[in-house]
């Protein structure tokens, strides 16, 4: 498929083969908090979520692809079109890849590209829309460097921290960028 093959990497749809590796993805707590994931999945879980992803995105309102390199083809990360509404011809994006030693590799920044191709041409999105905590500096430079701009600021929107006794509870500002396609 042209539209989600750049370069260096690939978007293509989930498959059954993909249970293991995202799996590991969804139950790494260091990433718990740009998912907003507060328990762990189980594979069976995983299983039965990767059984309707081939459901059509005007049913669930998301659609995940695997972000895979050319090369290898091996799935280095993930990302989500989300909240889609056909109506006001907008949805959300998150993007994830998984390993440090991937990033910063343009992997994430044409992966991005990709999307928002596919959601221009293929969808006929009129704006995307990314949440990014203030502090994922990575994330806020990609997205950036995107052409997305930053439109507003939620004040403590997300809480971090508190788990156990050590730790202290907080709040962090999330950021609300948008592009208009």
């Amino acid at each position: 498929m042209v539209t989600l093959t750049g370069n260096s990497v690939f978007l293509r749809a989930l498959e059954p083969e993909d249970l293991i590796d995202i799996h590991r993805i969804e139950n790494d707590e260091r990433l718990w908090s740009v998912s907003e994931t507060l328990v762990p999945f189980s594979i069976y879980s995983i299983k039965e979520y990767l059984s309707n992803a081939h459901k059509d995105i005007y049913e669930v309102k998301q659609l995940r692809l695997a972000i895979c390199e050319v090369t290898s083809k091996t799935l280095i990360g993930l990302i989500d079109l989300f909240d889609y509404d056909p109506h006001n011809a907008r949805a959300g994006v998150g993007i994830l890849i998984e390993s440090q030693e991937n990033r910063g590799k343009g992997y994430g920044k044409e992966a991005l590209a990709l999307i928002l191709n596919y959601g221009k041409t293929r969808l006929k999105l009129h704006q995307l829309y990314a949440n990014i905590l203030e502090d994922n500096e990575d994330s806020v430079q990609l997205f950036t460097n995107a052409g997305f701009v930053m439109v507003g600021i939620k004040k403590d929107w997300r809480r971090v921290g508190g788990e156990g006794v050590r730790f202290r509870e907080s709040y962090k500002n999330e950021l609300l960028f948008q592009y208009l396609l």
